[in-house]
């Protein structure tokens, strides 16, 4: 069973709640939350920004198409991406951004693909403070999600914190189009796959869609109105805590409707060793994500 939890009640620590936190990080790898200070009314608004984005005459999308780029900036198109090697690549289109440097910091002069400037569309100012607005917001919400957790698994509260202060957060929005009629077995607006990064929040428009691997290795599928957030957990966060959180496989087959969903992928700063503690090794979290993007976006598998 896919728990729902109110994150206010985790903030407030109520051992009720943490105890299904505590169960739903390790056995499932997915829950959903609820009353966390992000409306539906607000999450219908970047939902609505996003689907007018995603309705943009083509040349407008590829003014800002980070096929041209080196890093995943931008608009991808459909099959930009393939995330399951033995899947075709999805069929969906994104329009992802991330966390933007100032020129002190002391990653701006590294080169780093996973810090690159973000691209946005000269015609649609509010787009572009729509979006911004929203990733800010939701990192609150993603650290505080987090935060409850170190306390579930036994560490003190802001264990995480200071591996956050330069996160390569990335916002995405995801246009799943109806179902290709030519669409076949191997064909998915996502195929079958684990998250890289640490934590996911992710909003949707209501539309139902998103199935996860369940512990017994049925498909079942996890649905979220706006206002109410699904949340799983990746790669990172699986080897950060020696596999006391779950990272857990999840898809979207598509269906004859169409679907809006903005995910959140909330991860540590390039630098962090997210190897399990007292393991002795490194695992050096920007390294890992950009690996994991290289293989992953068509564009940049073939420069890598």
């Amino acid at each position: 069973m896919i728990e729902n939890l109110d994150l206010a009640k985790l903030d407030q620590r109520d051992p009720a709640e943490m105890e299904k936190l505590r169960n739903a990080v390790g056995q499932v790898g997915f829950l959903t939350v609820s009353n966390t200070g992000l409306g539906a009314d607000r999450v219908r608004r970047v939902i609505a920004s996003y689907r007018s984005f995603f309705r943009q005459p083509d040349e407008i999308k590829q003014s800002v198409d980070m096929a041209a780029t080196g890093a995943n900036r931008g608009w991808g198109a459909s099959r930009s991406e393939q995330v399951d090697p033995k899947a075709n690549p999805d069929y969906k289109e994104v329009f992802d951004c991330g966390f933007e440097l100032r020129p002190d910091n002391p990653y701006a002069n590294r080169g780093l693909s996973v810090y690159a400037p973000n691209l946005w569309p000269d015609n649609d100012v509010a787009f572009r403070t729509t979006i911004q607005s929203y990733y800010s917001d939701a990192c609150g919400v993603a650290m505080r999600v987090l935060r409850a957790i170190a306390v579930a698994i036994g560490r003190e509260a802001n264990s995480f914190d200071a591996a956050f202060d330069t996160p390569m957060a990335l916002l995405r929005g995801n246009f799943y189009p109806q179902r290709p009629d030519w669409a076949g077995e191997n064909d998915f607006g996502i195929g079958a796959h684990t998250d890289y990064g640490c934590l996911t929040l992710l909003a949707t428009d209501g539309t139902p869609g998103l199935e996860v691997r369940m512990p017994g290795g049925d498909w079942e599928a996890v649905e979220a109105a706006p206002g109410q957030f699904i949340i799983n957990f990746g790669e990172m966060l699986e080897f950060w805590t020696a596999g006391e959180v779950k990272a857990t496989e999840h898809r979207v087959k598509g269906s004859s409707s169409e679907r809006i969903s903005v995910p959140l992928f909330f991860n540590p700063s390039y630098d962090t060793n997210v190897a399990p503690p007292e393991s002795g090794t490194t695992i050096r979290a920007g390294e890992h994500l950009t690996r994991r993007f290289n293989e992953t976006y068509v564009h940049l598998q073939a420069a890598s």
